[in-house]
């Protein structure tokens, strides 16, 4: 990934996700004439990843962003080398922030019912913020074959470390037996609605949102006997339950 280290570029996108109801005019990078190369590819990303989520992708051309930033289109390719390279960051920049959170969540141990909750914040966190919601808005099936792989290489990921989190509250007891596959899956979908609702100003900020999800969502993973298990004992196989038969009159 070019631009930004991976460290400084977190940090840059945290801060985004804190300030993300904070209207930057970011055509006055481009005013300083100072060189900064790293501040400038940065506006340039968060000018189209505007556009590219009110306009889409398709609707917006690279005039579109150069006016936005009062620069000419020549000046874009001095940073990327078309729209495609644009769209493609914006992407590593929305999945970059998603698995950093999961390698802390990783590292910050407890059971895996923990591991879900804390995903499930993160993850709703991620996707107010512009470069979230283009993760899971913006249609990477605009990319070129080559890009598309990189992505959903990127999703695939991020869909596999949280089946294991799903397994591993399994395994220690703290998460009733399911199928992690469709637990993933409904996390998923229900958090990914979010970035098509969420407004910025509204009545509940970003924060509240991901609390209020990530302990409704867990509520129905969670295993009842969790309080009376050891950690490490491993569930025991769902029992087939019979259908209550009803009572003729």
């Amino acid at each position: 990934m070019r631009g930004l280290s991976v460290n400084r570029l977190v940090d840059r996108l945290k801060g985004m996700a804190r300030d993300s109801h904070l209207s930057e005019a970011h055509w006055k990078v481009f005013a300083d004439r100072r060189r900064d190369p790293d501040g400038k590819r940065e506006a340039i990303l968060r000018t189209a990843v505007q556009l590219f989520l009110e306009r889409s992708y398709s609707r917006t051309a690279l005039n579109d962003i150069a006016d936005q930033l009062s620069i000419t289109k020549p000046a874009l390719y001095h940073y990327f080398r078309n729209k495609e390279d644009i769209l493609l960051e914006c992407y590593r920049w929305g999945c970059l922030l998603i698995r950093e959170s999961l390698d802390e969540i990783a590292a910050q141990g407890g059971t895996g019912l923990d591991k879900v909750r804390a995903f499930i914040r993160a993850y709703a966190g991620v996707i107010t913020i512009d470069f979230g919601r283009a993760v899971i808005r913006l249609d990477d099936g605009e990319l070129s074959h080559d890009a598309r792989i990189e992505v959903r290489s990127y999703k695939r990921e991020i869909d596999r470390r949280l089946r294991s989190f799903i397994q591993e509250g399994i395994d220690d007891g703290s998460i009733a037996p399911c199928d992690p596959k469709l637990a993933a899956f409904s996390i998923a979908g229900s958090l990914n609605g979010i970035c098509m609702w969420y407004r910025p100003g509204g009545p509940l900020t970003a924060d509240e949102i991901a609390t209020s999800f990530s302990i409704t969502m867990t509520e129905g993973l969670r295993n009842p006997d969790a309080a009376g298990r050891k950690p490490g004992v491993k569930s025991l196989r769902l029992v087939d339950r019979k259908p209550v038969s009803k009572t003729r009159k």
